[in-house]
């Protein structure tokens, strides 16, 4: 990644040079990193963006280009100036791995570092984080609504992406996510992914008929021949004229390889039927049947309960840009700073009570069924406290505190999910390849009970506080009310 210093806001800056010139700047502070309502109606969301954050981090610095720009603004003294031409990011970031499933007020990444660095990074964090967490939670959604055909999900996105950017990290979020493949090039060059396509419509129409443009890319990828037939008619034509060739290429010997064809239009479950009758019938059973055009979780889930034939499912617009849903709203919040060398809470309230938050430093802990090896559960905790499987644990939701969860020994274990990426400035993580991440995420994504997995109305996941934390929230909301 290139570096990225000036993307940020204004206001941290402004900020920065406050904290600066008030003797505060080196004064450590915690900011929490989470997000408060799932996307597109679903249970739960997928960690991603850390290789491009820690990379944003290590490249973090100012150019005298920049500090020119800085300093035409005439509103930064040159103390501050100075102050940034020997920039570089200090502190310590931990985070819940990349493929991770996490959910709702829960901290996703948690930044210790000087308040003037920490208030530096928020913007770029953010724009990292939330593009590919949603992404990657979209990407999940569409997988799990394919079923059995989880593996065969494609992303075609790039051409409907929000600017290149999007399209490159959407495409590794999307694989992240579930996706097996990209249409994207550059994506699969810089991330190690499996690159598929076929052909477009004006392939074909660049022929003077149909059959001649499949027989050349026949000829052209004999091994790969995927052909796009609904340029013209589909059933009448385009079918029958791709099971020409390849009785063609049976006749002469040679190997078919992977192939089959794409429909772009059109009734899906009614033409993935009818073709698949045809390509039966002519003794091309492993052909392939591959799906394209504005499909998303729903109508993937909607064509299977038609019994449409397809095998191989490519999502583009739906998927890239998060159509539905189109901003993930991920927070980055302040929950403690340093004051004579100890560490004080620090809580937000607000007259909305979902944007009150939980102070000081905390870590995670993943309660699972012992029996079924599923997420009961996530327990937020104070950064101190420790779990004893050998003993009771007692969960409760912190907006209704007499629900309660008794968990027996040997019913539960527990799992802490954050990792340490950032140790005083430098990269401590080396980010498996995307395709592990990828298997990874299937992993976490199955360790969800399928009612939490529902495209509609799926059970919520209870985000829990340890009875210190939970204590210590009512105890400064108390004490703010009351001006203590």
């Amino acid at each position: 990644m290139l570096n990225h210093s000036l993307l940020t806001d204004f206001y941290q800056l402004t900020m920065m040079q406050g904290y600066l010139h008030a003797g505060m700047g080196h004064n450590r502070a915690v900011f929490d990193m989470f997000y408060r309502e799932n996307p597109s109606g679903s249970g739960f969301a997928i960690m991603a963006g850390l290789e491009q954050l820690m990379d944003y981090i290590e490249n973090l610095h100012f150019s005298e280009e920049d500090l020119d720009y800085l300093r035409g603004q005439g509103i930064f003294s040159e103390d501050f100036i100075d102050y940034l031409r020997n920039f570089r990011f200090s502190g310590d970031i931990c985070a819940i791995p990349e493929g991770s499933v996490v959910f709702p007020n829960e901290p996703l990444c948690v930044v210790t570092a000087p308040i003037i660095e920490a208030q530096l990074i928020e913007t770029a964090l953010l724009n990292i984080l939330n593009h590919q967490c949603l992404i990657a939670t979209k990407a999940a959604r569409v997988c799990h609504a394919a079923g059995e055909d989880s593996d065969m999900v494609l992303e075609f996105g790039a051409r409907r992406a929000q600017g290149p950017d999007a399209a490159i990290y959407g495409a590794r979020a999307a694989v992240i996510g579930g996706c097996s493949a990209t249409s994207n090039v550059l994506a699969g060059k810089m991330f190690d992914i499996p690159v598929k396509g076929t052909h477009a419509h004006s392939w074909v129409m660049s022929f003077d008929t149909e059959l001649e443009a499949f027989a050349a890319y026949a000829a052209a990828f004999p091994d790969r021949c995927t052909l796009l037939v609904d340029t013209y008619d589909t059933l009448e034509s385009g079918v029958p004229n791709a099971i020409r060739i390849f009785d063609e290429m049976r006749a002469a010997g040679k190997p078919l390889g992977y192939y089959g064809i794409r429909l772009d239009s059109g009734d899906f479950a009614y033409l993935s039927k009818e073709a698949r009758k045809m390509l039966d019938a002519a003794g091309h059973k492993d052909a392939k049947i591959t799906a394209s055009c504005d499909l998303d979780e729903f109508l993937i889930q909607s064509l299977k309960l038609q019994g449409a034939k397809i095998d191989n499912w490519g999502v583009g617009t739906s998927l890239i840009t998060s159509k539905d849903y189109p901003a993930f709203g991920g927070v980055y919040k302040l929950v403690a700073v340093e004051s004579n060398g100890k560490m004080i809470p620090k809580i937000k309230l607000s007259e909305n009570p979902i944007k009150v938050t939980v102070p000081d430093v905390k870590k995670i802990y993943r309660i699972y069924d012992a029996k079924h090896h599923k997420i009961k559960a996530d327990l937020i905790t104070l950064a101190d406290e420790t779990i004893n499987e050998a003993e009771q644990l007692t969960l409760f939701d912190p907006k209704a505190p007499w629900k309660k969860m008794r968990l027996a020994p040997g019913e539960y274990y527990a799992r802490e999910l954050f990792v340490p990426i950032i140790k005083d400035g430098k990269r401590v993580y080396n980010s498996p390849s995307i395709m592990k991440i990828r298997e990874y995420s299937m992993r976490e994504q199955n360790s969800l009970w399928e009612e939490h997995r529902r495209l509609i109305n799926p059970h919520i996941m209870p985000v829990d506080l340890s009875q210190k934390l939970y204590d210590l929230k009512q105890k400064m909301i108390y004490g703010a009310k009351n001006g203590i």
